[in-house]
């Protein structure tokens, strides 16, 4: 991780938590922060019935906010207040069980935008099998 030359105005773990009580959706979807260090961030969430898609896996909607949420919130650990300009998802799997789990890590911070990855985890029975990952540009605000 590059982020040596950016002043770093960093969110904390605990506003990040703050984040999950004030955005109505992250909230309903229940994230949990994981993990978290400057520049990483781990999230997770159980996925419940109505979180599935007509085959009764996770739908690729979900799957897409965790990659997204983990790369914006590595970027935030890294660098302070951010939004995600763009991502690319490959989903690479059904992401069929109880929970999903994020990492996501910062690539690049450079001082308007930051580079990052993510990779998703289906957690069925207690065994990760990869579900997705994901290439972000987060930019700072």
């Amino acid at each position: 991780m590059s982020v040596a030359a950016v002043p770093k105005v960093r969110l904390t773990r605990e506003q990040l938590e703050k984040v999950i009580e004030i955005s109505p959706f992250t909230k309903w979807v229940g994230t949990r922060v994981t993990a978290f260090s400057n520049g990483q961030v781990g999230v997770e969430i159980d996925i419940r019935p109505e979180m599935a898609q007509h085959h009764g896996f996770a739908h690729g909607a979900l799957v897409g906010y965790m990659a997204d949420t983990a790369c914006a919130w590595a970027a935030a650990s890294a660098v302070g207040d951010v939004v995600t300009s763009e991502y690319k998802l490959n989903l690479l799997a059904p992401a069929v069980g109880e929970k999903l789990r994020a990492t996501g890590s910062v690539v690049k911070a450079g001082a308007r935008q930051v580079v990052t990855r993510a990779d998703v985890y289906a957690v069925r029975d207690g065994v990760e099998k990869i579900v997705a990952t994901a290439l972000a540009t987060i930019a700072r605000v």
